[in-house]
């Protein structure tokens, strides 16, 4: 003789979960200085990219390191 076994299924109750609006209006502050007060000015340089990153492929953390590193060389940043 062969034992029926009883699975018991626990089901997940779903709850729905409602989004409340935020009645808190976002201010927009006046427009300030942008990269936190400097200014770059790349006009007049006749650097190439390949001058500037070299001919080696470069990750974009390195690329924004070499880019600041040629900034702050030539002077390029005022605050």
């Amino acid at each position: 003789m062969a034992i029926k076994k009883s699975i018991t299924r626990s089901r997940k109750k779903t709850t729905i979960k409602s989004k409340a609006k935020s009645t808190k209006k976002t201010t927009r502050k006046s427009k300030g200085k942008p990269f936190g007060g400097y200014t770059i000015k790349f006009s007049g340089r006749q650097d190439t990219l390949e001058q500037v990153f070299g001919s080696a492929p470069v990750t974009p953390s390195q690329m924004t390191k070499k880019i600041w590193t040629f900034i702050k060389s030539r002077h390029l940043a005022n605050k």
